[in-house]
């Protein structure tokens, strides 16, 4: 009796194990059949099927995260084929399916290059391989091309042209990758990527806006080294800046930094936590977070039991993504 409780209880215990090893994988396999084509291009399923660096990037951190050499080249080479701006080693940040030009706009942008860069750096941790000199030549044209010292900060502008107006600068905060800029600094020991970790983390203490104090998707840094809200561009902290708390809690769990964005989400019910806040008319979105968002707002309050990555039949690329790569800052993190 006692052998076969025994047996009973190893079987059990396999079985478990080899479906928490099943569920574990299917994120990942459901997000390949469902976002990426037999080429290797991810497509955005929210955005008319166009694919950007952002999702490029976005794939390859996840293979590596996957063990998942094979679609990482994939992915790598359509990225390298279809994106790559052999003038200055960034990417074109957009490609249109179908359309006379793809690639009409010429401009990067420096969120899809940190992304690709780091997953590429990633890969040669793993597996070896050139992928760490791709990874090198593409750190070191953002560094050149896209990070600048502008009102007493170190900042990375959201692409080489259109973002410096002279007298003040647009930034993303949702660009500010800190834990990819620490890695870099870890491999390659250069000072500037410390100094967009400290200054982007400063910047954030100072970009608290209407009731909620929240960041905005687009925000303006002056000569004088103040915030305001970018001239043009949505008030809203919304699909852009949903990932601060994200790219924050991946850097520091712990972050003061997550204080404000904490202090908002406490304030709903989990099921009707609005999904995005005009911050500056101090309006909340008229329906509520799902998918990735909630994922993201889950991380960020400490309530990681909702957290996994099983997606549901009708989320897009994007909020798949988050969910993804929410739960890939908890398994490294936790």
């Amino acid at each position: 009796m006692r052998v076969m409780r025994f047996w009973r209880q190893w079987m059990l215990c396999f079985m478990v194990m080899f479906f928490s090893a099943q569920a574990a994988a299917d994120g990942w396999s459901t997000y390949k059949s469902r976002f990426m084509g037999s080429d290797g291009r991810i497509s955005d399923t929210a955005n008319n099927n166009v694919s950007h660096t952002e999702g490029q990037g976005y794939g390859m951190l996840l293979a590596v995260a996957h063990d998942d050499r094979a679609t990482f080249d994939l992915l790598w080479q359509w990225t390298r084929s279809h994106l790559r701006n052999p003038q200055n080693d960034l990417f074109y940040w957009r490609y249109t399916p179908g359309a006379v030009d793809p690639i009409a706009d010429k401009n990067n942008a420096s969120d899809g290059d940190v992304l690709i860069a780091w997953a590429l750096q990633r890969a040669a941790q793993k597996w070896g391989g050139d992928y760490q000199q791709a990874s090198d030549r593409i750190q070191r044209a953002i560094v050149k091309l896209n990070v600048i010292s502008y009102g007493g900060h170190k900042v990375m502008l959201p692409g080489a042209q259109g973002f410096n107006k002279t007298s003040y600068v647009v930034l993303n905060p949702s660009y500010f990758l800190f834990e990819a800029w620490r890695e870099f600094a870890e491999h390659s020991h250069l000072r500037i990527w410390n100094e967009l970790n400290d200054d982007g983390m400063d910047l954030l203490g100072e970009m608290h806006f209407g009731k909620t104090g929240l960041p905005l998707d687009w925000v303006a840094l002056n000569a004088d080294g103040s915030v305001a809200p970018a001239v043009g561009y949505s008030n809203r902290f919304s699909y852009d800046a949903i990932r601060i708390p994200l790219n924050i809690w991946w850097y520091d769990p712990q972050s003061l930094r997550l204080v404000p964005f904490q202090r908002v989400w406490q304030g709903s019910a989990r099921m009707t936590t609005p999904a995005w806040y005009d911050v500056l008319g101090n309006t909340p979105a008229p329906y509520n977070m799902e998918g990735g968002l909630i994922a993201v707002r889950d991380l960020t309050l400490g309530q990681t039991q909702y957290l996994n990555d099983t997606l549901a039949a009708d989320q897009n690329y994007f909020s798949a993504s988050l969910q993804l790569l929410t739960w890939l800052a908890y398994q490294e993190k936790r």
